[in-house]
């Protein structure tokens, strides 16, 4: 099969949305299909390549590195009508995102995409309330174009199936645990975070922004503080919160992005993952944390919901209660026996959550919507 994806965020950008794509493209590569990822040329990029399709795009404001896809309808219609895609798969709902859409409903392609953001929670995040209903809208009728949306749990399913999208599909996420493993534990590590053996130390990866929910992960790391006046909190990320969170903690250890083995080292040396974000559709530094060995609290919806067993691997913490959560973090954080059960019982909890099962997952969607479309257009002529 030959298969097209669109999307406006790839590596080397560190998101949950880029990772996800890029691994679902090699998972379908590595099953033997041509794929060809439409996506923004990023600064320093040359021509695309056979399997690359660069197109326009702009830096997006206050989040330096990554691009916003500029319409691009008639170089896509160019290209899928020169080589034909079996199907498409549409991961981001920006410009670029919606031109890949209709091109392919004009030519006939069977297209599924991928319900990878929150966007109305966003907009309670950032200030604007009243256009939450107004996002919910948007999206829908961007996904209701297509002949199926992917999720990535049961969970997130019901909401949007509630709300007036139609065929909502289930694609499981997956950690690669070759990848993200307790081994990749670094005492040196911990030691220029000034920490020894016996400090337990916080993380956080992922964007430091406003939709992260950030100031609860600091209210909480300041009450484990009381009870481990020692205790460290490591932020591994950026975003535009960075400078302000660093300026009013200056006792946090800010790492930056960090990729490949230098991420894992930093999860596996922790000691406990702080995830307080209320606005993922998953969350894939959730099992990231857990397969590192890294005890995690986080509340109870996305990959803590599908993954996560309260008091097992850690916490999962009921929506909205940020006084439960601090309780969690201080509790888990203050112990360390308790800290050690749960980081053993986390890696092994997701030790068969396999990318090679995701990526033949999402091979049997795609493959059957062209069926679909197939008999369609056999019962059309008929």
């Amino acid at each position: 099969m030959r298969y097209a994806i669109a999307t406006e965020t790839w590596p080397p950008e560190v998101n949950g949305v880029a990772l996800t794509v890029h691994g679902l493209a090699q998972g379908l590569r590595a099953r033997g299909h041509g794929v060809v990822v439409a996506r923004p040329r990023q600064p320093g990029e040359g021509r695309h390549e056979d399997d690359t399709r660069l197109l326009r795009s702009l830096a997006l404001p206050r989040y330096p590195g990554l691009r916003l896809g500029l319409p691009a309808a008639s170089a896509l219609r160019a290209d899928w009508r020169a080589k034909r895609p079996d199907a498409l798969y549409v991961a981001t709902e920006g410009p670029l995102g919606w031109s890949a859409l209709r091109v392919a409903r004009k030519l006939g392609i069977p297209v599924a995409t991928g319900f990878h953001t929150r966007f109305d929670t966003y907009m309670r995040d950032y200030g604007a309330p009243p256009l939450e209903s107004v996002a919910m809208g948007w999206m829908r009728r961007f996904h209701n174009g297509a002949d199926a949306t992917l999720v990535p749990t049961r969970e997130l399913q019901q909401f949007l199936l509630a709300r007036g999208f139609r065929n909502v599909l289930r694609l499981p996420r997956a950690v690669d645990t070759t990848a993200f493993a307790p081994r990749f534990r670094d005492e040196a590590l911990r030691t220029q975070w000034g920490a020894d053996a016996m400090t337990p130390v916080a993380i956080h990866v992922g964007r430091i922004a406003a939709e992260k929910n950030l100031g609860l992960a600091v209210r909480a790391f300041r009450a484990l503080q009381q009870a481990q006046p020692r205790a460290r909190m490591v932020f591994v990320g950026d975003g535009p919160e960075r400078a302000r969170l660093a300026r009013d903690n200056p006792d946090f250890v800010f790492c930056g992005v960090q990729r490949g083995e230098a991420l894992a080292r930093h999860f596996a040396s922790a000691d406990l993952f702080v995830f307080p974000s209320r606005s993922e559709t998953f969350g894939n530094v959730t099992l990231e944390a857990m397969a590192s060995g890294v005890s995690t609290v986080a509340f109870d919806y996305g990959a803590a919901r599908e993954h996560l067993v309260g008091g097992v691997h850690g916490a999962a913490v009921a929506d909205g209660d940020d006084d439960g959560f601090t309780r969690a973090v201080v509790r888990i954080g203050d112990d360390a026996a308790l800290r050690s059960r749960m980081a053993a019982a986390a890696a092994s909890a997701v030790a068969d959550l396999e990318p090679s099962r995701v990526a033949a997952d999402f091979d049997r969607i795609l493959q059957s919507l062209v069926d679909a479309k197939g008999r369609h257009a056999h019962h059309a002529a008929a």
